[in-house]
């Protein structure tokens, strides 16, 4: 079973919404560069209203550590997530688990950088540029995921209802991670679209 991650939450009602879809983990957006950035009291309250055994990961992009630090010891997340430039040991530093993003717009190009981040729990391959930042609506070729890396893989990038039962059948991978393609505006997340999403993601796995 194909694993739903939605990403960019920004309101209570939506990520307790995709929570009783059935999506298995929430993401809340920490960084500047963001227009989903959530501070942590918003943050703290999404959290407080999930309903048990749905994950929250908590995301960030070439932050200052004092800050990871702080959303934290707020948030209480389950898992981090960087999108930067971040090494293995700098991700490591938090004593958390965390998936590091790798940036697939160059292509085959970016596979390299898999081999980078040994302790990551997990490394979702998105489809935006180097030093761009996620939920771009960006995809890039499924053909590209590999098959020999030890983490598992997640899947981003471009993925919308109509598309992600095609995506997870060419990539296979171990989750897929949605934001823009289940939106009405940058984080405001659609119902319909949402419920599609999660639907098509149950049938493909």
């Amino acid at each position: 079973m194909t694993r739903i991650k939605c990403c960019g939450m920004t309101r209570v009602e939506d990520a307790v919404m995709a929570a009783q879809r059935g999506a298995d983990a929430i993401g809340l957006v920490f960084t500047a560069r963001s227009k989903r950035r959530v501070s942590p009291e918003q943050a703290r309250a999404i959290v407080e209203a999930l309903p048990p055994l749905v994950s929250t990961v908590a995301l960030f992009m070439d932050d200052e550590a004092i800050w990871v630090q702080e959303v934290i010891d707020a948030i209480q997340p389950d898992l981090l997530q960087f999108h930067g430039a971040e090494a293995d040991a700098w991700c490591a530093q938090f004593g958390r688990r965390y998936l590091k993003a790798i940036a697939m717009g160059e292509g085959a190009a970016a596979l390299s950088r898999l081999r980078e981040y040994p302790r990551a729990a997990g490394l979702l391959l998105d489809g935006h540029g180097l030093g761009e930042a996620g939920g771009s609506g960006k995809a890039f070729d499924w053909h590209l995921m590999p098959a020999d890396v030890r983490q598992p893989l997640m899947l981003a990038g471009g993925l919308t209802p109509d598309n992600v039962a095609e995506a997870i059948r060419v990539a296979r991978p171990w989750a897929v991670d949605v934001a823009s393609g289940v939106e009405s505006a940058p984080g405001i997340k659609d119902p319909q679209k949402l419920a599609a999403f999660i639907e098509a993601v149950r049938h493909a796995g």
